[in-house]
């Protein structure tokens, strides 16, 4: 592996540690430990707490009611773990995650190995039996004796930091603990296990006041100034990932400063605004065609990659996407640059993207104009919407009205849910600011957005819209609790009675006669019955008036629109990745 890694910034790294004040006097009001948890947590600026309450967790849930931290109910575990990764993104705020023993910490872990894909702030509280009952066959037993240690109740893949807190006395490093892992840039995921009979004990020590500080890393002005070499040696690309997403300005000037190329991957879009005549596509999944002609055709010299990991949803490790004297590669994650394309030339940056675009901005003078000949290499998007009286929905059809009435016509946050929903939404909608797209592509749990969405709207006091499949709708959904709490979410359900993505997936690969339908579902009724507002829409020419509807609604809404099933979606890239990987019967 061909990597240079570029981390001498030991006397320029910003980095500021999390920072505690204690008090060793004694609390003049007695707390339990799960009051002192909660109050640990709701100094750390956690606003949600989300989950399914059970008698092992009552001390806490009971707790959390006379906080300040608003208390959400949900119908499973899973829904609250994806809901809160989303109302972290929303927020920009840790979220805290709360199950009871047993199924309840197992029903949440899919949603936590999510959150830590994503890179959110999440804290899982949950109960573990209390010691004399351990080994007894305990109802729902969360022991060594029932349940395995590693990984769950330890730090390793899904928690970046797991106890079980076994004492109060224990508090003070907990939460010193949680302010470090809080503090730092990028994602942190953590369990705190609390044995029910350690929850109503008193408070030993004193309750632990803690400040958070951020640590910001920055490259050192000689590592800037050598990538501002490498990039001024021939026309570079601009690569731009969600993790640049606080970078939107800076980026956009360092593009139009030097002409630069931009492409972004799925989960960036509108970072860089998709309507600007530099911007090139989209890659990876439901990507653009653009994309490959713009690397065939103008391949650029350097590509300067911020804040993605290049992996298999942004890049497909395509070699059509390596530039000709390699990677500028930028990232809080010091492990990231080189490992998707491990034997490519990679300069390696560990550094904040802002700081680090706001600091290469000072080498290229504001009246640097450079032309790069790019629009005809733009994505072409039809944007002229003929609907139709009869017939099913085209997917097509039904994404350039959402388009017209959600993206262009409203402030609401859009949503898209793994499978079909994913490549129709990315290939097709096109935003032009931050923070109005959200996709989950590397972990792609279905029933994420299903649930997450409800997370969001309810995190950025407004609109967030779904877009989701029949098959992950039924999976798992949240209507049930957004209705309880009045949340604004929407749901745009393609119903189209199958796991349409396997199903045109295995036709690709060469499988034939698998059965991946579904009995289609009537979501009018099921969210009815659930007491949310929704319409039914089988015809195009009903769309616009079923979105408007749904926009204009204070309450959750749910769109059942049934779309043709013979449409095929924007995702050979990744039908041809899985023939790559030996997924087929040619």
């Amino acid at each position: 592996m061909d990597v240079k890694f570029q981390d001498r910034q030991a006397n320029s790294t910003e980095q500021l540690n999390s920072t505690q004040q204690l008090s060793h006097s004694k609390p003049s009001v007695t707390f339990s430990v799960a009051e002192a948890v909660v109050k640990i947590l709701e100094d750390m600026g956690v606003e949600y707490a989300f989950g399914v309450s059970g008698g092992a967790i009552a001390p806490v849930w009971a707790a959390l009611h006379q906080s300040s931290i608003q208390v959400l109910h949900f119908r499973h575990e899973a829904g609250a773990a994806f809901a809160a990764i989303e109302a972290h993104f929303a927020s920009d705020r840790p979220v805290m995650v709360f199950t009871t023993t047993g199924p309840g910490i197992t029903n949440a872990l899919t949603g936590l190995l999510a959150a830590c894909w994503e890179g959110a702030k999440v804290i899982l509280v949950s109960a573990s039996t209390s010691a004399p009952q351990r080994g007894r066959w305990a109802c729902q037993e969360t022991s060594t004796y029932t349940m395995p240690s590693a990984g769950i109740f330890t730090s390793g893949q899904i928690f970046h930091y797991a106890t079980t807190l076994e004492s109060s006395d224990e508090l003070v490093e907990v939460s010193r603990r949680l302010a470090l892992g809080l503090g730092q840039p990028g994602g942190f995921v953590a369990h705190i296990s609390i044995p029910t009979n350690i929850q109503t004990s008193s408070l030993k020590t004193s309750l632990p006041r803690v400040t958070l500080s951020h640590g910001i890393a920055i490259a050192s002005e000689e590592i800037i100034a050598e990538c501002f070499e490498l990039l001024s040696e021939e026309p570079f690309a601009i690569w731009v990932g969600f993790g640049a997403r606080g970078a939107a300005k800076e980026i956009r000037q360092l593009a139009e400063r030097t002409g630069a190329a931009v492409m972004c991957s799925p989960r960036a879009k509108g970072i860089f605004p998709e309507d600007h005549s530099q911007f090139v596509g989209v890659t990876g999944f439901g990507g653009h065609e653009s994309i490959l002609r713009y690397m065939q055709e103008k391949r650029p010299w350097h590509i300067l990659v911020l804040g993605t990991r290049l992996g298999e949803f942004t890049s497909f490790w395509n070699p059509v996407m390596i530039p000709r004297r390699g990677f500028l590669h930028v990232d809080i994650d010091p492990k990231v640059p080189g490992t998707a394309y491990p034997s490519v030339q990679t300069f390696a940056v560990h550094s904040d993207v802002r700081l680090f675009v706001k600091a290469l901005l000072r080498y290229f003078p504001e009246d640097l104009s450079l032309s790069t000949s790019l629009p005809l290499l733009r994505p072409i998007h039809n944007n002229v919407v003929h609907p139709r009286m009869g017939d099913l929905v085209l997917p097509n059809i039904l994404m350039n009205v959402i388009q017209q009435v959600i993206v262009e016509g409203s402030d609401a946050l859009v949503m898209a849910e793994g499978g079909n929903s994913f490549a129709w939404a990315i290939n097709l909608l096109q935003f032009a600011k931050p923070g109005r797209f959200r996709a989950s592509t590397g972990f792609a749990a279905m029933g994420h957005t299903a649930t997450g969405v409800v997370g969001a709207a309810l995190a950025r006091r407004g609109k967030a819209v779904a877009i989701v499949g029949d098959g992950a709708m039924l999976m798992l959904n949240e209507v049930n609790t957004a209705v309880g709490y009045k949340i604004p979410a929407v749901w745009i359900i393609l119903n189209d009675g199958r796991y349409n993505m396997c199903e045109q997936g295995m036709a690709y690969v060469g499988f034939k006669d698998v059965d991946a339908t579904i009995p289609q579902a009537n979501f009018v009724k099921i969210a009815q019955g659930m007491g949310a507002d929704s319409i039914r829409v089988e015809r195009e020419c009903d769309i616009q008036p079923a979105l408007e509807k749904a926009i204009a609604a204070t309450g959750p809404f749910v769109v059942d629109v049934i779309i043709d099933p013979t449409q095929i979606a924007p995702a050979d890239s990744r039908n041809q990745s899985l023939i790559s990987q030996g997924a087929t019967n040619y």
